[in-house]
């Protein structure tokens, strides 16, 4: 056990520390049925008050709970309201963790709450939007605080446990992880974007007859696409920019960032430009990168 000098336990580094919270709905029991298959100790539903007691407790033993993560939800505002003080006592004790934020468009929010027929922990007297509008506000501060923020708003029960399992499946801590996302900006802006770059600026394969019905993993456009004037400078630029972002992750304990490319359909330019960056990225040290095409496919 690692202490110092009979003071208040610090956590030892080969340990890990979970705190999950998010929006209502977005899938939290999810992620911690998913934690628990992979060898987490999970407390749900703990008042951010207590995160520092068991969190000593835990610290104490740490070899008997080496995974621990812990679900905070915001059903109470008054008990929420120092969630940010309760996490900045772990950090000043010498405790590491990390905190998983979960997040969904708001009518997906509505659609999940209406199908379990149940009302919104805060929406009181008025709507379900309502609730999540009171949340969205409680929870600002500690969504930018986090360090993983995963959008669930395409994601059913299983693929979000999917994705829980990508992330910590691993034992010990887990290397810096990449999302280069491709994206149609008529559709809209990923929401759990970290980055996103707008690859409009190369000539729309779409105008092209023999192109079109063709997508960016085809080798034509792929051709088209990164030998277009500027293209190449472009993701040579790129990449290299992200280098120092991605080394300052690593010192901020950060373990997971989203780079969204976007073009007018998600369907050409963004597609071969998001696998060249990925295959870019894959080749840096202590990195593990996907490649995911968000609107490939849509109309």
């Amino acid at each position: 056990m690692n202490q110092t000098d009979g003071l208040t336990p610090v956590k030892p580094a080969e340990s890990e520390l979970l705190v999950v919270t998010g929006m209502s709905g977005a899938g939290r029991s999810t992620a911690a049925n998913a934690l628990e298959d992979h060898g987490w100790y999970v407390v749900e539903n703990l008042p951010p008050q207590m995160l520092s007691t068991l969190t000593e407790i835990v610290s104490r033993t740490p070899e008997s709970i080496p995974k621990l993560a812990v679900v905070i939800d915001v059903r109470s505002k008054e008990l929420f309201q120092n969630v940010q003080g309760s996490l900045a006592a772990l950090r000043t004790a010498g405790i590491t963790y990390r905190v998983l934020f979960l997040d969904a468009a708001d009518n997906t929010l509505v659609r999940r709450f209406e199908q379990g027929r149940r009302p919104h922990p805060l929406q009181g007297d008025g709507r379900i939007l309502d609730g999540i509008s009171a949340e969205r506000e409680v929870l600002q501060e500690l969504k930018h605080a986090s360090d993983l923020v995963v959008d669930t708003t395409q994601l059913n029960v299983h693929a979000l446990a999917t994705t829980i399992t990508e992330l910590f499946s691993d034992s010990g801590p887990i290397v810096l992880r990449l999302n280069v996302m491709s994206f149609g900006f008529k559709y809209g802006l990923p929401v759990d974007a970290n980055f996103v770059a707008d690859v409009r600026f190369i000539p729309n394969p779409h105008w092209v007859p023999v192109l079109r019905p063709q997508t960016g993993m085809d080798e034509p456009v792929r051709d088209y696409v990164l030998e277009a004037n500027g293209a190449a400078e472009f993701i040579d630029r790129y990449v290299n920019a992200l280098e120092p972002v991605l080394e300052g992750y690593r010192r901020e304990n950060k373990h997971y960032a989203t780079i969204a490319v976007g073009c007018t359909g998600g369907k050409h330019r963004s597609v071969a430009v998001t696998e060249e960056i990925a295959q870019r990225l894959a080749q840096l040290p202590r990195v593990q990168v996907t490649a995911h095409h968000r609107d490939l496919g849509r109309e």
